[in-house]
């Protein structure tokens, strides 16, 4: 058995990778003479998906800069992998802006806050979750117009939060690491007061999302059964989606949960599944929600069953070590989330393709971003901070980690110095993007 490197020893590997590349030298970022057009990416993305919804896709990331970059995961994996690394390694998130992370209840009815979104995530340097957070952040305060400071200032606070975190989590005992979570009870007695509206009114959302909640919202009695409602094209039964084909991936799916969950699982049927459009820049993947019944008519359970495909840091990484990219999410999620839901699986379906499948409600709540003030901006980014800080904790080395980002400010400054210079780049990469819909390279459909 491989011996264990002692706290000293991977506190020194953090600090010889500082050495090698200094945190102010990750503030320095330009356009490389030879990047690739975002656009043509953005177009060949869209080849692996559902060609009819591609210009829902176009019309959501259209709306505005921040939407084109929550969309644009690639452009940016491209744009930061020929940058030189820290070489300090984590289980990534892959799209860490600051709409993938949000609050969700615990098998134990507890609210945390926590990263929701796991469909790019991937073993790589630790920086670059950072990167796309801190960038997320100018983004978005420019698109809300507030000044360069407070983008600038909201980028400091979640990169302090994160080196912190970071430095408390390489003291304790990696169980206790483990256990750790951001709770909503301590997020209300940790932020400012300005910005607890924001929270609390997150917390009252996310008690109203669950299946119960969602029944009526979703479905209607159609000939005496409990039918989907088609909302074209955000949600349409498909004729060519059967029931042996739903049979066969939720046996595939029930295989990989843990035996009482196939229980729990087993004491539900299918009575009714829908294509459902989600997000931005998973519009075009498979997702379909799966309405099933307990049997007493007031047990109802929403699943999502979403496709997973290649993230797109393999191209710049290698790929995963998983059997497959629903395993890869899967994994991914537990590795870095506080604890995850009880019906978080996978399966490999027709054609091979691959899906994961979680409750698709459970009392969840995400960002308003467009009715976010400065101080609900900058909070809301001291809360990624540490929920990141959390999950690299747990799937990375955080002696090495707090190491290299030391005591001092310089890697909160090199982040918002980043940060400024990729906003500038996608408010370029946004201005192409929409040229391209004006001109008819590519087509975009508005309003859904």
């Amino acid at each position: 058995m491989t011996s264990r490197p002692s706290r000293g020893a991977l506190r020194a590997a953090g600090e010889a990778a500082r050495a090698s590349l200094p945190p102010a030298a990750l503030g320095a970022w330009r356009p490389a003479p030879d990047r690739p057009d975002p656009v043509a990416l953005l177009e060949e993305q869209a080849t692996s998906r559902a060609p009819e919804l591609i210009p829902v896709r176009n019309g959501r990331m259209g709306v505005s800069p921040f939407t084109f970059y929550r969309g644009a995961a690639l452009p940016m994996a491209a744009d930061l992998a020929p940058r030189p690394t820290t070489g300090v390694v984590v289980q990534l998130c892959g799209d860490a802006h600051l709409s993938n992370f949000g609050l969700y209840a615990t098998p134990e009815r507890v609210e945390v806050f926590d990263i929701n979104d796991f469909d790019e995530t991937l073993h790589g340097p630790f920086e670059w979750d950072l990167e796309r957070l801190a960038a997320s952040l100018v983004v978005a305060a420019r698109s809300r117009g507030f000044t360069a400071h407070d983008g600038r200032h909201a980028v400091h606070r979640a990169m302090r939060s994160y080196r912190e975190r970071m430095t408390g989590y390489a003291q304790i005992r990696a169980i206790d690491v483990y256990y750790s979570s951001v709770a909503v009870a301590t997020i209300l007695a940790y932020v400012d007061k300005r910005a607890r509206p924001m929270i609390e009114t997150a917390v009252r959302s996310a008690a109203h999302h669950d299946s119960v909640h969602d029944l009526p919202k979703l479905t209607a009695i159609v000939d005496g059964t409990r039918r989907i409602v088609d909302r074209p094209p955000v949600i349409v039964h498909r004729d060519d989606v059967s029931n042996p084909l739903v049979t066969a991936a939720l046996a595939d799916y029930r295989s990989s949960l843990q035996e009482d969950r196939r229980v729990l699982l087993d004491r539900y049927e299918v009575i009714d599944y829908a294509m459902k459009v989600v997000g931005v820049g998973s519009v075009g993947l498979g997702a379909f929600a799966l309405l099933m019944e307990g049997g007493s008519g007031d047990d109802p359970l929403f699943l999502q069953a979403k496709e997973a495909q290649a993230s797109v840091y393999e191209r710049f990484l290698g790929p995963s070590s998983q059997p497959s990219h629903g395993a890869r999410v899967v994994a991914g999620q537990r590795r870095l989330q506080a604890t995850s839901d009880v019906l978080l699986g996978f399966a490999v379906g027709e054609r091979g393709r691959q899906w994961y499948v979680r409750q698709m409600q459970d009392q969840k709540a995400s960002p308003v971003v467009e009715a976010m003030t400065v101080d609900d901006l900058a909070t809301w980014g001291e809360l990624c901070g540490w929920a990141l800080a959390r999950g690299h904790a747990r799937s990375g080395e955080p002696a090495t980690i707090a190491a290299y980002l030391g005591e001092d400010t310089e890697f909160d400054h090199a982040m918002a110095a980043f940060a400024e210079a990729y906003a500038d780049q996608t408010e370029r990469d946004f201005a192409a993007f929409k040229n391209a819909i004006t001109t008819g390279r590519i087509f975009a459909t508005e309003g859904v």
